[in-house]
């Protein structure tokens, strides 16, 4: 298969604005994309004067910053890779992405850093202070030049952290072409444009959330980011700065179509995107009550391996609104009976995604980039390597596609994917519990609730449990119910029988 694919390094999205139109607004100020470029050739520089090596990682542990959103393309500029960390988290996580990753520098705020113990960042690594950085950004001083057009695009340019069923994050790799391509693939299929404004308050540590930058730059569009508090603070940003664009997941779905919205808010509109969770017949009927008929409504599908798979044409999802829709420009989205054929129409298969957006497997872990990324099946147009998703899907007469449901444990709350072993870890480092096991539990709200079942050491001690989790763990991976057992059950390995407690849960 054959497709016009872009072929331009990441770092080039800075470029492809009018110079003198509105690309970033932050807080009080407006950088053009001149003005943008500019910045990103200085922090580029700034870094490049640091003497790393090409190819080092240098982490961010940041809210949605100026230097938070720049530094997806002036990490590539300066020829490092990037790995952002979601600030909801906390030390122990953070202390695991940058050993895994092998940071040799974090960029943050010195109250963050403050947060960190001894030990936590590698040894050699630099702590970079977020405003002293941005001090210098604003300092005249040489500006890295973009990278040239004729520059690898296969090269390494982010790892993206995303947890796994078993154990801890994992790091999916990204390269120039998967971030480049994505963003001119969900530009292309939004129908983003110059004048567009979008609202970004998903975590820039999320690929969907990213891809709020690169795709409405990709587009010339312009960018507000937004660190809210409430649902009235997206409101009124929205009503603000006349956004026309806003991607969530469903449980702030679900809160944002609980408030009441002004006119003013919703006037300009364009297009609301969702993914992260399946849309509900009611919560589509909602925010078409909401927002009207001028405004598209797209549930997307994606996944941190291969970034997003598919997308639902807007005219289609008032009457089909649990539909996964069809693929994304330059992706092929394929289902995969269990013999390895191509499923029939309205069979089960597997979902396998092949093409230019696959990522390049998980960093320093072949084992499970082996389970992972495989062959493409022998039906495949693009061949290659592909992601075997671990989601069972079927697709309907009309080619639309449905979720069934995956075959790991993979807790998704909040639009988060959570490892049950990191809540499972968390607790039973209390020293309070001898056994924990952390299960998803479907929820209006949340997509999924986590409930915890533990057996104690000695006599029960929830509250002393519930303070050290909330100490331990960032506020999406927090329990909602603990369930203490005197027994856990037993398979006839003698492995834990999650089976039985999710039969309890669903009893």
């Amino acid at each position: 298969m054959t497709d016009d694919l872009p072929a331009f390094p990441l770092d080039h999205l800075a470029l492809r604005g009018a110079p003198d139109a509105p690309a970033l607004r932050i807080k009080d100020k407006v950088y053009s994309y001149q003005s943008l470029n500019h910045r990103i050739g200085r922090l580029a520089a700034i870094l490049a004067a640091l003497d790393f090596t090409a190819g080092d990682r240098i982490a961010t542990w940041l809210p949605k910053t100026e230097l938070a959103c720049l530094m997806p393309l002036a990490a590539v500029r300066a020829g490092l890779v990037h790995v952002p960390i979601n600030p909801l988290l906390k030390s122990a996580q953070v202390k695991h992405i940058l050993g895994d990753s092998g940071a040799r520098a974090l960029l943050t705020a010195k109250v963050r850093a403050g947060q960190l113990s001894a030990g936590d960042v590698p040894d050699g690594a630099l702590l970079l202070d977020e405003s002293e950085i941005l001090i210098a950004v604003d300092q005249p001083g040489d500006v890295m030049p973009p990278l040239p057009a004729d520059i690898d695009t296969n090269g390494l340019a982010a790892i993206l952290y995303t947890s796994g069923s078993t154990g801890r994050p994992k790091g999916v790799m990204l390269s120039h072409a998967n971030l480049a391509i994505g963003a001119v693939s969900v530009a292309s299929y939004l129908k983003l444009a110059a004048d567009d404004v979008t609202l970004a308050v998903l975590p820039l540590s999320f690929d969907y959330g990213q891809n709020q930058l690169l795709s409405t730059w990709q587009a010339g569009g312009c960018v507000v980011p937004l660190d809210y508090l409430t649902p009235r603070d997206v409101i009124k940003a929205c009503a603000k700065q006349g956004v026309t664009t806003l991607a969530a997941v469903p449980p702030l779905w679900v809160q944002l179509a609980e408030q009441d919205w002004p006119e003013e808010a919703t006037a300009a509109m364009r297009r609301l995107t969702n993914s992260g969770g399946a849309l509900t017949p009611s919560l589509v009927k909602a925010l078409r009550g909401i927002f009207g008929a001028k405004t598209a409504i797209y549930a997307m599908y994606g996944l941190t391996e291969a970034f997003r798979s598919t997308y639902l044409d807007p005219a289609l999802i008032d009457a089909n609104p649990t539909s996964m829709g069809k693929a994304i420009p330059f992706a092929e989205i394929m289902v995969v009976a269990k013999d390895g054929s191509e499923a029939a129409s309205e069979e089960h298969g597997e979902l396998v995604h092949a093409g230019p957006l696959v990522a390049q497997g998980y960093w320093k872990d072949a084992e499970r980039t082996a389970l992972r990324y495989k062959p493409a099946p022998v039906f495949s147009r693009y061949g290659g390597m592909a992601v075997w998703s671990g989601d069972t899907v079927w697709r309907d007469a009309d080619g639309l596609l449905y979720f069934v449901g995956r075959d790991d444990a993979m807790i998704k709350t909040s639009g988060n994917r959570v490892s049950p072993t990191e809540v499972e870890e968390a607790a039973i480092e209390s020293g309070l519990v001898a056994e924990a096991c952390a299960l998803g539990r479907k929820d209006e709200r949340l997509g999924e609730a986590i409930v915890l079942f533990v057996r104690a050491i000695g006599a029960a001690d929830e509250a002393a449990l519930v303070a050290h989790m909330k100490a331990a763990l960032p506020n999406f991976m927090q329990p909602a119910d603990y369930v203490w057992l005197d027994a856990f059950p037993k398979n006839a390995n003698g492995k834990l029988d999650r089976d039985g407690l999710k039969d309890r849960l669903s009893a």
